[in-house]
């Protein structure tokens, strides 16, 4: 489990416990909350449509072995039987708005009978973008439900007659009732619903679905060329794990979503023109197109100048070369945790080390247009110390 929302999660329940820190353990809660419902957002907004019924982990024992549209589908549609008929007594989001229609759903259900292929198949009929929405409409009135909690409403317990209502509601399939989910909910106080399903169950969804979308890109991956479009080697990126890279679908590279359809202007340049990458072109010296658009040093085009002198399998050697060495995973995140490269560098006292990551992994470097200046500066940081 993400180490940070597990952390939030433990810090909520022992500030809902109490009366006098009630109010900010449910703002701990919406935080946390949104911190997990941002991973969906990123999935909606950078993956392809055949990545939503797609089971990398059919046969796995766990909740990774589902689609990302089936776990999309399960989280919320629990919440909004949980949070609706039985807490409000109140009629669903998905029986509002046209929701059902929208989504395009064949079933009411949490889905929890569907099993194997017929999890991919009920996820091909899904509207995506209107699921989203519909998450979001659910998470929004649960949201507003509990900013209304009292401390003295934890305690509220559930009878016979909120368990006939889920029965009638036909929102439990038998498979369900079999399993014993309505008796599961209605055994809990509200207290326990805000655990199960209101936290926990959105952190072990999402987790299952950020294993579901990094397997994906990985098989995306699976002998494409890693040099990207603009130079930058994906096989030694940050973002790896979780990009297919701009020579596939799956691109989720961090320029590339700020521009429509994932497509980075490096990469459409490249295309229209019909090179391999920005290293064939004959104006990359004077080139601020995309990613080289900084004015001043830009270690992304010095790699490209370096792929043009001496070609991809070199820049390769030298990469695994410095990633052999230092640990640049961690002088990103570092770099990102402090919100500027400066900063990680003065926390490192090895010299070559230190230009070998302002060289590659920043923007501040003052470098010479010279091929032969950028190629030598990069050879001479991964030789040994």
């Amino acid at each position: 489990m993400n180490k940070e929302w597990s952390d939030k999660n433990k810090k909520m329940q022992l500030l809902i416990g109490r009366k006098d820190t009630f109010s900010e353990g449910i703002e701990t809660l919406m935080d946390l909350r949104n911190d997990v419902f941002s991973q969906i957002s990123s999935i909606v907004h950078t993956y392809p449509a055949d990545a939503y019924h797609k089971m990398p982990y059919p046969t796995a024992n766990g909740f990774h072995n589902k689609t990302l549209a089936y776990s999309m589908w399960h989280i919320f549609r629990i919440e909004d039987i949980v949070a609706n008929t039985l807490i409000a007594n109140e009629t669903q989001v998905l029986f509002t708005d046209d929701w059902l229609k929208r989504i395009g759903s064949p079933i009411i259900t949490t889905g929890n009978e569907l099993q194997g292929e017929q999890i991919a198949e009920f996820s091909k009929q899904l509207n995506i973008k209107e699921l989203y929405l519909y998450c979001k409409a659910v998470r929004a009135k649960t949201e507003e439900k509990l900013r209304k909690l009292e401390y003295s409403d934890l305690k509220r317990r559930f009878g016979e007659e909120d368990r006939e209502r889920l029965i009638l509601s036909n929102c439990v399939d038998s498979y369900d009732n079999y399993s014993g989910l309505i008796d599961y909910w209605c055994g809990k106080d509200v207290a326990g619903l805000i655990r199960m399903p209101f936290s926990r169950h959105w952190i072990m969804h999402v987790e299952a679905m950020r294993r579901i979308k990094n397997r994906l890109c990985e098989i995306a991956r699976r002998g494409v060329d890693p040099i990207a479009y603009c130079g930058l080697s994906c096989d030694h990126c940050f973002y790896s794990a979780w990009c297919g890279s701009c020579r596939t679908s799956y691109n989720t590279c961090s320029n590339a979503t700020m521009y429509p359809d994932n497509i980075c202007p490096n990469s459409a340049c490249c295309r229209e023109r019909n090179l391999d990458g920005c290293y064939e072109c004959k104006d990359i010296e004077n080139c601020h197109t995309g990613f080289y658009s900084s004015r001043k040093g830009n270690a992304i085009k010095a790699q490209a100048f370096f792929i043009n002198k001496y070609g991809k399998k070199e820049l390769k050697k030298v990469l695994d070369n410095l990633h052999s060495k230092y640990e640049f995973k961690w002088i990103q995140e570092k770099a990102v945790e402090e919100k500027g490269v400066k900063t990680a560098i003065n926390a490192n006292k090895n010299a070559r080390f230190c230009r070998a990551l302002t060289f590659l992994y920043s923007n501040t470097l003052q470098y010479s247009s010279s091929v032969q200046s950028c190629s030598y500066m990069m050879v001479a940081a991964s030789t040994p110390t």
